[in-house]
């Protein structure tokens, strides 16, 4: 008997956790009309937030938390991250780069309090990548500590300003540059985001993606909408810069949904059979935010690379 109900509170939890966001007053609200009659998303919002990706592990079985949980968790976060701690001698000093000014993680959880971005699987975790795919990131972080200062093309996609991968798509909150920018017009939806300043042009008139001969770092975008809801299907990815693992099979599904003036229902399906033993999915508020996207000039000659590469080759005399 015990072991029957508490299957059931299994899935109810795991239902209650897929189920739409209902802000008070949503279910009365409609959202206003672009001139074609589409639901009007545009505007710039933000999607920072502290509630972490996965849950961690001191909330391992528990996917909400109470209002002063939730304080002492926020208080305790940003006592953990502030770029403002002197702690821990130089190497983590110069790592912790920006102060605090700099910054713009967000000061508070998802107003329903989750423990993590992830709603599916019920724990909250990025399901265990499969066996081929955990082999290809273990060789890539082994060839990457191996060769990371050999030249620019060791470095990250982001340090060399070319592509961040949490910005989009899927889009999840960063560390500073959480803006975003929609703009509709009657045969596209354009997504800009501040960090590297990437912007997705997305299609609205039912063509079939392009040849899987042709990838990129962002895949290759089509939307439609589902009544209120733009669904945006992505594939043609490219296995070179993976996100959490994925590589060129990475087939993505996001849903916006406009569910009151100042919230976008944010929320992606991860489907990579090659990489990801099972589908996840991760649930994210966008929140109307004053102001404009300013270029994110990432790149200024990109002088830290050259520092990088001269530092690791001072490194090297000194052997």
């Amino acid at each position: 008997m015990q072991a029957r109900c508490a299957a059931l509170f299994g899935a109810m939890a795991g239902l209650v956790l897929l189920a739409p966001i209902s802000l008070p007053g949503a279910e009365h609200w409609s959202p206003p009309r672009t001139p074609d009659g589409q639901p009007d998303l545009q505007g710039v919002w933000i999607n920072a937030t502290l509630t972490p990706l996965e849950r961690p592990a001191e909330f391992v079985g528990k996917p909400f938390l109470t209002e002063q949980e939730a304080a002492d968790y926020v208080t305790r976060t940003l006592q953990q991250v502030s770029s403002e701690r002197r702690d821990g001698g130089q190497q983590v000093d110069v790592a912790r780069s920006y102060n605090e000014f700099w910054r713009d993680r967000g000061d508070g959880l998802v107003s329903d309090r989750r423990t993590s971005l992830i709603v599916d699987p019920p724990d909250g975790n990025v399901p265990p990548l499969t066996p081929g795919a955990q082999k290809r990131w273990d060789e890539s972080q082994a060839w990457m500590e191996k060769h990371a200062t050999d030249g620019p093309e060791g470095r990250s996609l982001a340090e060399r300003c070319l592509s961040w991968r949490t910005s989009g798509p899927p889009m999840l909150p960063g560390p500073y540059n959480n803006d975003l920018q929609i703009v509709q017009t009657a045969g596209y939806v354009a997504i800009l985001n501040e960090m590297i300043h990437d912007m997705r042009l997305i299609p609205l008139d039912g063509r079939p993606h392009v040849s899987p001969q042709i990838r990129g770092w962002m895949g290759d975008s089509r939307g439609h909408w589902e009544g209120n809801t733009l669904v945006v299907d992505t594939t043609n990815f490219t296995g070179e810069y993976s996100f959490r693992g994925s590589d060129e099979n990475l087939h993505l599904t996001e849903r916006l949904t406009r569910v009151s003036p100042d919230v976008i229902q944010y929320e992606f399906t991860v489907n990579d059979p090659t990489a990801f033993t099972k589908p996840w999915t991760a649930r994210v508020p966008l929140n109307k935010t004053a102001g404009q996207v300013y270029e994110y000039a990432c790149h200024e000659g990109n002088y830290a690379m050259t520092d990088i590469l001269a530092g690791a080759r001072a490194a090297e005399k000194r052997k």
